[in-house]
């Protein structure tokens, strides 16, 4: 029959001394679990900035057509239905570069 006093309920030293590492390592494994949380949270909600391409700003050869628009590095990507890949710079527009697609 167990004794009805404190003295039978009291751990041993090294008991008590892994108890409180438990309840500490429970204790930082949930912060970290919150904090890992609220940072996917804030990172997920972030609106990314917006970016609006208007065409018409962008000279293309008599009858050639967009065929794909891109902002790549801060310069305009434009795909045109002729085959080429003309590049220009995003501030003023103007050509760059231009690469032909194999043919």
């Amino acid at each position: 029959m167990p004794p009805d006093g404190d003295e039978g309920t009291a751990l041993p030293a090294n008991l008590r001394f892994l108890k409180g590492l438990v309840t500490v390592l429970t204790a930082v494994m949930i912060l970290g679990v919150l904090t890992i949380v609220a940072l996917l949270v804030i990172r997920l909600n972030e609106t990314p900035a917006h970016l609006v391409i208007d065409p018409g700003a962008f000279t293309l050869p008599d009858g050639v057509g967009a065929v794909g628009i891109s902002v790549i590095e801060g310069r305009t990507v434009i795909v045109g239905d002729d085959g080429v890949i003309r590049v220009y710079d995003a501030p003023g527009g103007a050509p760059v570069q231009e690469f032909g697609i194999g043919g």
